[in-house]
């Protein structure tokens, strides 16, 4: 049997990795910018990691629902606390395209409505045809049979406003900041006022925190840097540091009902153990402060070079934009100076690095690119 051949790759084995770094079968020593988009969260191969995990494996192994599963409760208190969000709910799920799925639910259920809003090259996940990128502010695609969904020009209150006006939108959901749609951060003032608006209406709001939460912007997640509270949070990647769990944080305003939601692995004893041992390294390290002086310190640099037409982002989501096809730069990046990166689109390099990124990594990624210039 062969591989389903639906991604391009490069011609290099990984085989190992430790913090920042990875190597592949020869070798070879790579400096990791990207982190699997956006999933290491604590650096490959953390010990404390590795113990949670290994540990857990030895004593039960992999469990999931019908039981009572005491980890789960951990984790939930956990994340509540360091989050923000002690006050909100905690449904674990595998992966962030079912985060935002069973949020989408969640909204249709509570409002009695089934319109959704989102947002110009936004991206939700590859589980339904609607919620993808997309360059056409007024395409109307399905969710699925009953859930259309309207695209709307980034940044835009009125675009929405004339939307929530129309009384059939369930909700409204965003990224803390565009991964895949190339870095894009929403203006502080634009939250504020979408947090009004879908207020005023009855409109759920939902933030996607998949890529741009656990820390990676500099804060838990993206969207406390305008000071607003959603209705429903999603996350997924960072969240278990390559290990699949995902979840959705629930606002007070919703009540749980036997059968409302379901899932077959989410919340698995060693899906847990992982988040656990995530959220312990970040707060022993100081990982989200990291984020965002290391981070920091990167946008100011590249903000130096003058190839870059504009550099975006917060903390350790950072999105080079060029006036020309980035291809070759990411090539050599690659293959001669042994650094990896993302893409977004073809002129939008993506650095998306494990949070343990030290100022050093930093200046030692600087100079290779420079070079790769």
């Amino acid at each position: 049997m062969n591989l389903f051949d639906v991604y391009p790759l490069f011609d290099i084995e990984i085989v190992k990795g430790k913090g920042c770094y990875t190597y592949d079968a020869t070798g070879t020593e790579y400096l990791d910018l990207y982190g699997g988009h956006a999933v290491i969260s604590v650096g490959h191969c953390h010990p404390y990691y590795v113990k949670m995990v290994t540990d857990q494996l030895n004593k039960l192994g992999f469990y999931s629902n019908s039981v009572q599963n005491s980890l789960q409760v951990k984790l939930a208190d956990k994340l509540g606390k360091q989050s923000g969000y002690d006050d909100y709910s905690l449904f674990l799920i595998n992966s962030g395209a079912e985060a935002n799925e069973n949020a989408l639910k969640l909204a249709s259920f509570h409002t009695g409505r089934k319109r959704v809003v989102s947002f110009k090259k936004a991206f939700h996940g590859r589980t339904s045809a609607a919620v993808r990128v997309t360059d056409n502010p007024k395409i109307i695609a399905p969710i699925n049979e009953t859930m259309p969904v309207t695209y709307v020009p980034f940044n835009d209150i009125e675009a929405i406003k004339n939307e929530l006006d129309k009384g059939d939108v369930c909700a409204v959901i965003l990224e803390g900041i565009q991964g895949v749609g190339g870095i894009q951060v929403p203006e502080n003032s634009f939250l504020q006022d979408l947090r009004s608006v879908c207020t005023s209406t009855g409109t759920v709001l939902i933030f996607d925190e998949i890529q741009s939460g656990y820390g990676r912007s500099g804060k838990f997640f993206a969207h406390q840097y305008a000071g607003i509270r959603p209705d429903i949070i999603t996350v997924a990647k960072g969240m278990g540091n390559g290990f699949p769990i995902g979840g959705v944080l629930i606002s007070p305003i919703f009540k749980p009902v036997y059968g409302m939601l379901g899932t077959t692995f989410g919340g698995n004893h060693l899906a847990c153990a992982a988040a656990i041992a995530v959220l312990d390294i970040m707060q022993q390290e100081n990982l989200i402060e990291n984020a965002a002086t290391t981070g920091k310190f990167l946008i100011d640099e590249l903000k130096k070079f003058p190839q870059i037409k504009e550099v975006r982002g917060e903390g350790l989501m950072i999105g080079m934009e060029f006036d020309e096809p980035i291809k070759d730069i990411r090539r050599k990046l690659l293959f001669e100076q042994k650094v990896f990166t993302g893409v977004s689109g073809t002129n939008v390099i993506r650095l998306l690095p494990p949070l343990c990124l030290s100022k050093q990594q930093a200046e030692i990624f600087l100079e290779r690119f420079k070079m790769s210039l």
